[in-house]
C-alpha cells in the first residue's frame, strides 16, 4: 500500500514537474523577439536634432537589448495635422510597437493614446505635455558640452567676439547658448556676445545670411546651431557645431560640436515597453521632464578631429579637466533657460 501510494506520489510529482517546464517553455516563446518603432521627424535626417536619434537607435540595434530585434520606419518631416494623420496610420496598421515622435508633438498624440492603450508614444524636447500613461516625455540638454566649447571659444577669439546663429529661442536651445556664452566668461571676460535665430528649425539659406552677419560684425567665433558652415569657411574662422558630431560638414572649420546621444533614453524607452509587454507592468510615462547629461551617457563633446594637432595642448588639457569633473558631479555647469541677449 505504502509503495503504490509513493510511485503515485512520484508520478503526480513528475507531471507536475513536466507541466511547469511546459509552462515554461511556453512562456519563453512567447516572450516577443521584434521591437517595431514608428519615427515621425520634424526637421529630417539631414539636421543634428534628427540625426543623432538615427544614430542611437543603430548603436541600439546593435547592442540587442533583451534580445529584440529593433527595426524602424520615419517619415519626412511632418506638423500638426500631417503628422497626427501618420501617427494614426502607423497605430491602425497594428505593424508598430513604438511610435516615436522626435519632437512637439503631444498634442497628436493626446487624441491617440487612449485609442490606443499597447503603444507606447514617445515625444521629444521642449513645449510637450506631460501625458503619462503611454506617452513618454523626453528631454535633451546639451548645455554640459556646450560649457566645454564655450572654454575654448574664450580662449581662442583674437577678436573677443563670439556669435551664435540659433533656431528657436526655445528652453532646450537657450541652455546651450546661454552655457556657451559662460564658459567663455569663465576664462575670458572680456567677450562681446552676438547672438540671433533664425526663426526654423532648419533653414539653410537663412543661416547663411545671419551668419555671415555676424561675421561682418565682428565675430571671429561662431557657435552654428542651424547646420551651415559655410561662410565660417569663406571667412576662415573657427566654427562649432550642434547637436552631432559634425566636423564632417566643415573639417577645416568645426573644433567640435555638442553631441545628442539617445542610447539611454531609447533604452529606457525599450524597458517599459519590455516590462508591459513580457511581465504585464502598465506603462507609466513621465509627466515631468526627465533628461540625461554627460554623467549619464546622454551627452557629449565631439572629438577635435583635425583640430585635434593644432589645438594648444593647455587648452585641451583644461577641457579635459573639466569635463572630467562635470562627469563625476564635482562641477555642475549653470542651467540658464532665459532667451539669451547679445551684449
Amino acid at each position: 500500500m505504502i509503495g503504490r501510494l509513493t510511485g503515485r506520489l512520484v508520478a503526480s510529482l513528475a507531471m507536475a514537474v513536466l507541466a511547469l517546464f511546459a509552462l515554461s517553455s511556453v512562456s519563453r516563446a512567447e516572450n516577443p523577439d521584434k521591437l517595431r518603432i514608428a519615427v515621425i521627424l520634424a526637421s529630417g535626417v539631414e539636421s543634428g536634432w534628427d540625426g543623432t536619434l538615427i544614430e542611437s537607435l543603430e548603436r541600439v540595434k546593435a547592442a540587442k537589448p533583451h534580445g529584440l530585434e529593433l527595426s524602424w520606419k520615419y517619415t519626412d518631416p511632418l506638423w500638426g495635422d500631417d503628422a497626427g494623420d501618420a501617427m494614426r496610420l502607423f497605430a491602425e496598421s497594428g505593424q508598430y510597437d513604438v511610435i516615436w515622435a522626435h519632437s512637439t508633438y503631444s498634442d497628436q498624440v493626446k487624441k491617440l493614446k487612449d485609442e490606443f492603450p499597447d503603444i507606447l508614444f514617445v515625444v521629444t524636447g521642449s513645449g510637450n505635455e506631460g501625458l503619462g500613461g503611454n506617452q513618454y516625455m523626453l528631454y535633451k540638454r546639451v548645455h554640459e558640452p556646450a560649457y566645454l566649447l564655450g572654454v575654448i571659444a574664450g580662449r581662442m577669439t583674437k577678436s573677443n567676439v563670439l556669435g551664435t546663429v540659433g533656431t528657436f529661442p526655445a528652453d532646450d536651445v537657450n541652455d546651450s547658448i546661454n552655457a556657451f556664452f559662460a564658459g567663455a566668461r569663465s576664462v575670458n571676460p572680456s567677450i562681446k556676445e552676438k547672438v540671433v535665430f533664425i526663426e526654423s528649425w532648419y533653414d539653410p539659406a537663412k543661416s547663411a545670411e545671419y551668419t555671415h552677419a555676424q561675421i561682418a560684425t565682428g565675430a571671429d567665433v561662431i557657435f552654428q546651431q542651424t547646420d551651415n558652415f559655410k561662410e565660417c569657411e569663406a571667412a576662415k574662422i573657427i566654427c562649432f557645431g550642434s547637436n552631432q558630431d559634425q566636423s564632417s560638414f566643415s573639417p577645416t572649420t568645426i573644433v567640435s560640436s555638442t553631441v545628442i546621444r539617445w542610447d539611454p533614453d531609447i533604452m529606457h524607452v525599450v524597458e517599459a515597453w519590455w516590462q508591459h509587454k513580457v511581465e504585464g507592468k502598465p506603462l507609466a510615462g513621465s509627466t515631468e521632464r526627465i533628461w540625461r547629461g554627460m554623467k549619464d551617457g546622454g551627452a557629449e563633446m565631439a572629438p577635435y578631429h583635425g583640430f585635434e594637432a593644432t589645438l594648444p595642448q593647455e587648452v585641451k588639457a583644461e577641457v579635459e579637466a573639466l569635463k572630467a569633473k562635470i562627469i563625476s558631479g564635482e562641477f555642475k555647469v549653470p542651467l540658464d533657460v532665459s532667451a539669451p541677449k547679445p551684449n
